[in-house]
């Protein structure tokens, strides 16, 4: 009798997504994979299994009536790993309520969805459960333990950890009425003399001077607002009466689109994290470890699509201009 080897789960996966699409290059672009690789994993497991799944042409993949008859048992067999991780999860985790921080500016941002939608539909014992928070209410409840873990753009204060979701540049938020709105872009150097609006002056320093620019690259001191904020929209209309600017992340700008600002590149600014946090002291706690894990998954695929992007424009060059 013939010897075979088992196949990958990674390799059922790649055999759902392929009997899916029945293309190769559209299956590989929505696995992150090149064609050769995608090509490659399927050989190895039509030669494992002694079987061929498909039939390929230099016009069309199509499942064979082997393929056919055998993909209901691949979905079977990746469904009941999927749901024996997804068990073994739950019982690690036990019944602990996730408790999860937001403000108004993040709670609607992809990365944000995307970790909580995570969350419910792998570990829907976790809840979770979300509270609305302004920026300065947000540390001290994670210092205090009313809230587990929270959606912050980093930096964050020390004895907190960190996971990276996206990165994004930084804009300037200017009245429509000033002068600079007529711009596409400025540096720190043509906003040296405007104040900043201030942020509230119970959130930790290192926190408020990444958000004002202070000090700027040449060591000057920044000028701010007497009027302090703690809320998102609160920023932006300081900054809308005009005499004082904000420094947002640029998803702000399709966001909070408002007839009174403007939001302007910023050619040498740095640009800003959105993380998840949480007490560094809970990081090997289940509930946490299933965040963490949620997290890194966000993150590498924002990278991915990040990088699939860079490439694309590249490509489009290169015709344009080879």
């Amino acid at each position: 009798m013939l010897a075979m080897e088992d196949p990958t789960l990674h390799q059922l996966r790649l055999l759902l997504t392929l009997a899916e699409e029945l293309h190769f290059k559209r299956a590989a672009s929505k696995l992150y994979l090149t064609q050769p690789a995608l090509s490659q994993q399927i050989r190895s497991l039509e030669q494992r299994l002694g079987v061929q799944f498909f039939a390929r042409t230099s016009r069309r993949v199509e499942l064979t009536a082997t393929g056919k008859a055998l993909l209901p048992l691949v979905k079977q067999v990746v469904d009941a790993t999927e749901n024996l991780r997804n068990a073994a999860s739950r019982s690690a985790i036990g019944d602990t309520r996730l408790r999860l921080g937001v403000c108004e500016n993040v709670a609607p941002l992809e990365a944000t969805r995307s970790v909580l939608g995570a969350i419910s539909g792998l570990y829907p014992c976790l809840g979770p459960e979300i509270h609305v928070f302004d920026f300065a209410e947000q540390m001290t409840a994670l210092e205090n333990g009313k809230i587990d873990a929270a959606f912050v753009y980093l930096p964050v204060p020390e004895g907190l950890h960190s996971e990276p979701l996206t990165t994004e540049p930084r804009l300037v938020a200017v009245a429509s009425s000033d002068p600079l709105a007529r711009r596409s872009s400025v540096s720190l150097a043509d906003l040296a003399d405007i104040p900043v609006v201030s942020l509230a002056s119970d959130m930790f320093k290192a926190g408020r001077d990444f958000w004002a620019a202070d000090p700027r690259p040449d060591g000057s001191a920044v000028r701010y607002t007497d009027h302090h904020v703690s809320r998102f929209e609160s920023l932006l209309s300081m900054a809308s009466f005009g005499g004082a600017i904000a420094f947002v992340p640029s998803v702000a700008a399709r966001l909070y689109p408002r007839p009174d600002l403007r939001y302007l590149q910023v050619r040498d600014l740095p640009d800003c994290t959105l993380g998840v946090v949480w007490p560094a002291t809970d990081h090997a706690k289940p509930h946490i470890t299933a965040l963490r894990d949620i997290a890194r998954q966000v993150h590498s695929q924002a990278v991915l699509a990040g990088s699939v992007q860079n490439l694309t424009r590249l490509l489009e060059l290169e015709s344009t201009y080879c």
